[in-house]
């Protein structure tokens, strides 16, 4: 399904004047030792999104970061946001921020969550440009934030030609998949995968024909909701990689249908739905 909606975003105010004005910092500071780099970078971003409010970087039960230490393909970095404490109404992770210091966009996506998602896990792909420090940082829903990093050693992620024809990757463009894994009990975190088919450009490719950078194009906005109710949303960029892919976690407490829903950067819409049956087992969008 497709058609041109209103542009919108859930992106926090500031945040793409931040990125861009970390486009020219980023390029400027290319040729610097990568730490002095990752610090500038970081301090912007920190400040930009919590001020000067304390993160906890040594709480693993709260939050933890899995990510290759160097990684096969700078296009397509697998990352693991994963924590222990389980969302509950009373105490739960509210939002997972996922940064790339040295990207051209360092932040990659924020992410949305609920009690109703069960648990705060997240698993995604990623683009890394050069060499870089990946951040994960989860924010309680009583403010309260913990992080976790790792150093990435990749390059080229951002800047590589995309892995397929691109004509016929627009072509495909929005088609969409939801799929759910392994039995289906009420009141218990499942876990899903929506997978987008989306080029998802960074516009820092050349085209070696033309001469010119193709443009960027990516997805902004998903928004997944079960039975009519939230439970994950994302503001996301072309740090994640072509064709994004997500496996997360909601709690089905009866019968009902899985929906996602995706706008791009030129205001196009996608949908998928799944009907989802407690007892079931999982299987892809029907």
């Amino acid at each position: 399904m497709r058609r041109r909606v209103a542009r919108y975003s859930t992106l926090l105010p500031g945040l793409l004047l931040l990125a861009a004005s970390l486009l020219s910092t980023t390029a400027a500071l290319a040729d610097t030792a990568p730490q002095a780099s990752e610090v500038s970078v970081w301090s912007k971003v920190r400040s930009a999104l919590f001020g000067s409010r304390v993160i906890d970087e040594n709480a693993e039960a709260i939050i933890r970061l899995d990510a290759p230490s160097r990684a096969e393909d700078a296009a397509t970095v697998p990352i693991a946001i994963r924590s222990q404490l389980l969302q509950t109404p009373s105490r739960y992770i509210r939002k997972l921020y996922l940064l790339v210091d040295n990207n051209p966009s360092p932040i990659a996506a924020v992410f949305e969550l609920q009690p109703e998602s069960g648990r705060a896990e997240i698993e995604t792909r990623i683009r890394v440009e050069q060499y870089t420090e990946v951040r994960a940082i989860a924010e309680l829903n009583d403010g309260a934030l913990y992080m976790a990093h790792r150093y990435v050693k990749a390059s080229g992620g951002c800047s590589a030609p995309a892995g397929k024809d691109p004509q016929e990757a627009l072509r495909n463009v929005g088609r969409m998949r939801l799929r759910v894994d392994g039995p289906i009990e009420a009141g218990r975190p499942t876990v899903a995968q929506l997978a987008i088919s989306h080029p998802n450009a960074s516009g820092l490719v050349l085209d070696q024909l033309t001469r010119l950078y193709q443009p960027a194009y990516y997805v902004r906005t998903i928004e997944v909701r079960y039975a009519g109710r939230p439970v994950l949303t994302a503001d996301i960029d072309f740090s994640i990689s072509e064709n994004p892919n997500f496996r997360f976690y909601f709690v089905p407490d009866g019968d009902g249908e899985l929906q996602a829903d995706v706008v791009d950067t030129e205001d196009l819409h996608f949908g998928s739905q799944l009907a989802i049956k407690v007892g079931g087992l999982g299987g892809p969008t029907r």
